[in-house]
């Protein structure tokens, strides 16, 4: 399938020149996944939520300053290679074009819309995080913010004092406070309101109760469920009658599913992919191969390498936070690290994941010891 099939040439744009404050007006009257912004009609960057929530942005601002980039898309690319853009673009809308012209832009909605009847071969559990960055509900809005932008997230679960399940605060849900309370706003307070709007509770914009899924369930049922109530993800539970977290699935976790192949090396995702230096998808791919190698039993089906650029620099290199998450016949393995440059990050995280992959050989052979020496026993 061409993604021409499921594209839209209906989207929200703008020039490189409007202001901020205009930009965020647009947000709260049209809800558009994304707005493009164009430079005299040629194509320049997309503004999405996560721009909007930027504090420190000013009205006055111009759209060029807060913009991101988004991978360009060729009208008659393969859905599974735009899915694939998508998740290292680590974005949600991406334009399209025709030759060289903006042509219109394509959707992780629509992209899932159209496959919909695939994703019943597989579970939820096969494809969430288990890894979840949660709150309680006196955590502030600032607060809760700032953890979104670190963390590269779009949701928050809200925990009770029990650890049970007690909202969600996302992306969207704080968007939609900061423009309501920012429009209420004059310009010569404006900088007070938003002192306080930082500082107000996220029990009193979290959403409760909470749609959830299980991981016993298909990711089409999570999909439609997604799609029907316009939710980037949804919380997941050990069951329908559990309250405890146990991860988070996404569109973007089943995106990353559509680019799974069943070719013999193993297949690497790379999100912020533009964070690369001096490394190249192959030498990551081989450098993980080299420590899956050391458990033979261990079966890669995918690996996933995330980078996530902080503000901290030494001599003009950015410090970079690194996860590799591989999902395997033996369940998820994961390392985490730090460093200056993408390079340095991935091996600190490559360290981690080794030890990680041997501490799992560890147990599994302490397992296979129990079971050789109970079988003893019963022999006796």
């Amino acid at each position: 399938m061409d993604i021409a099939d499921i594209a839209t040439t209906d989207y929200t744009e703008a020039d490189v020149g409007e202001r901020f404050g205009k930009i965020r007006a647009a947000f709260e009257e049209t809800n558009p996944k994304a707005i493009v912004i164009t430079d005299d009609g040629e194509y320049a960057g997309i503004v999405t939520e996560r721009q909007i929530l930027q504090s420190h942005v000013e009205d006055n601002t111009k759209a060029s300053a807060f913009m991101r980039s988004a991978p360009g898309i060729d009208r008659e690319e393969d859905l599974r290679e735009v899915a694939r853009m998508l998740v290292e673009g680590g974005t949600m809308v991406a334009p399209v074009f025709n030759d060289e012209d903006l042509w219109g832009i394509v959707t992780a909605d629509a992209i899932l819309e159209s496959v919909l009847e695939n994703l019943d071969a597989i579970t939820v559990e096969q494809i969430y995080t288990e890894d979840v960055v949660s709150i309680n509900a006196d955590t502030t809005v600032g607060r809760a913010i700032n953890l979104l932008r670190e963390h590269g997230i779009s949701r928050l679960p809200v925990l009770a004092d029990d650890g049970q399940l007690d909202g969600v605060v996302t992306t969207h849900d704080l968007r939609d406070v900061i423009i309501r309370d920012m429009d209420k706003a004059t310009v010569g307070d404006r900088g007070g309101d938003l002192e306080r709007i930082l500082d107000i509770p996220v029990y009193d914009v979290m959403n409760s109760p909470v749609e959830t899924a299980d991981r016993e369930e298909t990711a089409r049922t999570a999909v439609e469920r997604m799609l029907e109530h316009d939710y980037n993800g949804l919380i997941v539970t050990a069951d329908a009658n559990d309250r405890q977290v146990t991860g988070i699935v996404t569109k973007t976790d089943v995106l990353r599913a559509l680019t799974f192949t069943e070719d013999e090396h193993m297949d690497v995702q790379i999100t912020n992919i533009d964070l690369l230096d001096t490394l190249a998808r192959e030498d990551i791919r081989t450098d993980i191969a080299g420590v899956t190698d050391k458990y033979r039993r261990m079966q890669v089906q995918h690996a996933h390498v995330r980078f996530q650029e902080h503000k901290e620099k030494l001599r003009g290199t950015p410090l970079i936070h690194c996860q590799i998450r591989l999902r395997t016949n033996r369940g998820q393995v994961a390392g985490t690290g730090e460093g200056y440059g993408a390079n340095a990050a991935f091996h600190v995280a490559l360290d981690k994941l080794e030890r990680n992959v041997l501490e799992m050989k560890g147990m599994q052979s302490d397992e296979e010891y129990e079971g050789q020496l109970l079988r003893k026993l019963n022999e006796i």
